[in-house]
């Protein structure tokens, strides 16, 4: 039976004046031995968790219990790798990799010895005395590792570790880290890794944490029984990926077709609506999604869409969302359908495309929302910091930017409203 490692329990955080945590009520239980991949879009909460869990960062509400203890400021006992490398530019390879250990007050000799040890096991063994600025992308995350490594913690955390790196690059290091963990040839119980890579996440991982997102909740916890090495083209491979984007696709987008439902009910009620998110994304990033579709018999595997596109769910899924939003597909199951709207849309030339986007997105609160402020001013003009307020109290704190650019990016593109970069005003042309 394996041992109970790291507890969490009832972990929610909440940012600045925001009213929406940006995780809620997270519960898990991390195993010795277990190597965890935490799973989810951009701004789910991923290295909320992961900072809470290394003392980096206190929760709100709830709790972390390592090792038996409950965790009160940094935790001493986990080393973390982040994503842009973050060394030492005026230091040399082997004295990044002494930081740690000099923080420890380790005698100098054991310091040395130690690093040359790690710098060794990692495959840079000659470049001890070289700069970041004479290093690869690759070796600059070697050095990372061995620094990470070289506390012995018992708990080892990255932060989308790979993804700043070129793709052979990375799935070369990924390959080692996979072997030096297997050997047990790193002093570490346990690993947790944050990606937004479904195939990253099931080719590295014992277990896999799916999260939501507005705010962060585990939606799912799928553990992962292939041997390694993994073989990306097997088809138990492939089949688990596929069951991964299902469990996303049906989580996100059944919970956007609920919102959808409950304001046209509470519309219908003359009620007050609240805003729906509307993600950063480029229309016509989206109308070239939409044509693949309609190409290939209006309906897609959402996988084999983005592995075509190399699109990571970062990039792949707030396009989706906002299709979704806009009634041109429907998603079900992890394939994507276009819509009679979608295919309208997608036959209609520039002027008529832009009336049935706008006709789309009159349905949408927010836009209502938009549309309701400027036509009850009396020179139909509002700032924006003001709506920014209004959607403080619905969307985390660090989305709500994102939510007023596309907002104006997609008004203007239908000519709902006009925006004045200067005044940071957005305008009606003309009176309704």
């Amino acid at each position: 039976m394996k041992k109970e490692f790291i507890k969490i329990n009832g972990l929610t955080k909440y940012f600045g004046e925001s009213e929406m945590p940006t995780v809620k009520d997270i519960n898990l239980t991390i195993n010795e031995g277990e190597f965890i991949a935490i799973l989810g879009p951009s701004g789910s909460g991923k290295s909320t968790i992961l900072r809470a869990i290394t003392g980096l960062m206190e929760p709100s509400e709830g709790e972390i219990i390592f090792d038996g203890k409950k965790v009160n400021g940094v935790n001493p006992y986990a080393s973390i790798v982040f994503q842009t490398f973050a060394l030492y530019p005026w230091l040399t390879v082997i004295e990044n990799v002494e930081l740690g250990l000099n923080a420890k007050n380790f005698p100098k000799e054991y310091s040395n010895r130690k690093a040359k040890e790690l710098i060794d096991l990692i495959g840079l063994d000659g470049f001890e005395d070289a700069y970041p600025k004479e290093l690869s992308g690759g070796m600059k995350q070697r050095v990372g590792f061995a620094r990470a490594l070289a506390v012995e913690p018992k708990l080892l955390c990255m932060d989308e570790p790979f993804s700043a790196l070129d793709f052979l690059t990375a799935e070369n290091l990924r390959t080692e880290l996979i072997d030096l963990w297997t050997d047990k040839r790193m002093p570490i119980k346990s690993i947790i890794m944050i990606t937004h890579g479904i195939e990253e996440a099931v080719l590295m991982a014992d277990k896999i944490i799916i999260l939501s997102k507005h705010p962060a909740r585990i939606i799912k916890e799928i553990n992962i029984d292939l041997p390694h090495p993994r073989n990306r083209k097997s088809p138990e491979f492939e089949s688990l990926v596929d069951s991964i984007y299902s469990v996303f696709t049906k989580g996100k987008f059944s919970e956007l077709e609920e919102e959808k439902v409950e304001n046209i009910v509470q519309d219908s009620k003359d009620n007050i609506v609240k805003p729906v998110h509307i993600p950063k994304v480029h229309i016509g990033v989206m109308s070239g999604l939409l044509e693949m579709i309609d190409d290939n018999n209006g309906k897609m595997d959402i996988y084999q869409l983005g592995r075509d596109l190399m699109m990571e769910i970062d990039d792949l899924f707030p396009n989706i969302e906002g299709l979704t939003l806009l009634d041109f597909v429907n998603v079900n199951d992890g394939d994507i359908f276009i819509t009679n709207f979608g295919k309208a849309f997608v036959e209609a030339d520039t002027d008529e495309g832009k009336l049935i986007f706008k006709t789309q997105i009159e349905k949408i609160s927010s836009f209502r929302l938009i549309m309701n402020v400027l036509g009850n001013k009396k020179n139909h003009t509002m700032k924006r910091e003001f709506f920014k307020e209004i959607f403080m109290h619905h969307f985390p704190e660090d989305e709500v930017e994102n939510v007023m650019d596309s907002i104006i990016h997609w008004g203007r593109y239908a000519e709902m409203f006009n925006y004045d970069h200067d005044s940071e005003e957005l305008y009606l042309e003309s009176e309704i």
